[in-house]
């Protein structure tokens, strides 16, 4: 097939770094643009990132000659250049609303790793195995938009993407009612290192700005239904979140507890985790995970650093299934929060929304 021509704005953060590192040899992509802020529009990737390369992998050899555009000011002539952007952008929240809409209108689909517009009603917050029939919804956004090809997607907070999949497979089938989940999130969560945040060696915030509700209210959205011209959110079950910053570097667990309404046995949640597999393992996309979830058995994983690039970071990692005294289980998640709970997640829609013919001019 011919590579679709993409682009990232926002590509000098920490986010769009693993943008750029991961479409450096995507099969399906070509990375053609990135663009940034004013600062660094004009210089060479490799210029405009200076010594702020901040994740584990080398800069990829052909994105640092690649000379960096105005997202802003030079958005018509991107939209040209490309099929499609990935966004990443450090702005207000209403600026990257109306940027993100901007490229759509110019018939340039965007998808974005941005919390902006995950509460725009016609707006799809995908995870793609757990509600790709959220896509559904977009010619209802082109409509609005007024466009043929240009539209909005969204993934959803990262922290989500370690505990929800674990919870999806259960909810229908045995009445999921309630839930009590505690994150622990990696610095890389905040676009930081320890270079970049010293005060975090050795440190626990028990304190992240906004997340706690991203976590109890998001999921609602990722479980509700399209309905006409907008994605009704769920009702149930509820959720309740703390979110804790940990010293570590990536990868963001979760300590779940939770009831229903028909208990399940051990054995049953056990094998619906080991079965679960969505849309992306069936179509076989490049960024999929072959397993979307791992169960281990062992008392003491799984571990941030020995488990975080399971399946290339695209995996998630359960551990510690057993019963609870308050709830019916609690058991631990795991996911790599810049990689499925990111760019990588965000990389994954694309692939589906490319295989189902969403980016088809």
């Amino acid at each position: 097939m011919k590579k679709l021509k993409v682009g990232v704005i926002g590509g000098t953060g920490m986010v769009g770094q693993r943008f750029v590192s991961l479409l450096a040899d995507h099969p399906w992509f070509e990375l053609t643009v990135i663009a940034a802020s004013a600062r660094s529009a004009g210089k060479t990737y490799a210029e405009a990132v200076g010594s702020r390369w901040a994740i584990e992998v080398p800069m990829p050899e052909k994105a640092k000659t690649i000379v960096v555009k105005n997202a802003v000011e030079d958005a018509e002539a991107i939209a040209a250049e490309v099929d499609m952007v990935f966004s990443a952008v450090d702005m207000k929240k209403e600026e990257i609303k109306a940027l993100e809409e901007r490229y759509a209108k110019l018939e340039c689909p965007v998808v974005s790793n941005n919390s902006a517009h995950r509460w725009t009603p016609d707006v799809p917050m995908v995870v793609p195995e757990i509600n790709p029939e959220h896509l559904a919804v977009i010619p209802a956004q082109r409509k609005r938009l007024g466009t043929k090809r240009g539209f909005i997607a969204v993934k959803s907070n990262c922290s989500l993407q370690s505990y929800v999949p674990a919870l999806h497979p259960l909810k229908d089938e045995f009445g999921l009612n309630k839930v009590l989940v505690c994150t622990y999130q990696a610095i890389s969560g905040a676009g930081k290192t320890f270079d970049t945040w010293p005060e975090m060696v050795d440190n626990v915030i028990p304190f992240i700005g906004g997340e706690e509700e991203k976590s109890e209210q998001e999921p609602m959205k990722l479980w509700g239904k399209v309905a006409d011209d907008h994605i009704e959110t769920a009702v149930a079950p509820s959720v309740t979140a703390q979110c804790l910053r940990v010293p570590c570097s990536n990868g963001h667990m979760a300590a779940v507890f939770a009831s229903f309404d028909k208990k399940p046995t051990e054995e049953q949640i056990l094998e619906r985790w080991e079965k679960f597999s969505g849309r992306p393992q069936e179509l076989n996309l490049p960024s999929a995970p072959k397993q979307f979830i791992h169960y281990f058995s062992e008392d003491n994983r799984p571990q941030t650093k020995l488990d975080r690039n399971l399946e290339g970071g695209m995996a998630v990692s359960v551990g510690r299934l057993r019963p609870d005294t308050q709830y019916d289980y609690k058991f631990v998640c795991l996911s790599h929060n810049t990689l499925r709970g990111a760019a990588g997640g965000a990389v994954l829609l694309a692939e589906l929304l490319c295989a189902e013919g969403w980016l088809d001019r």
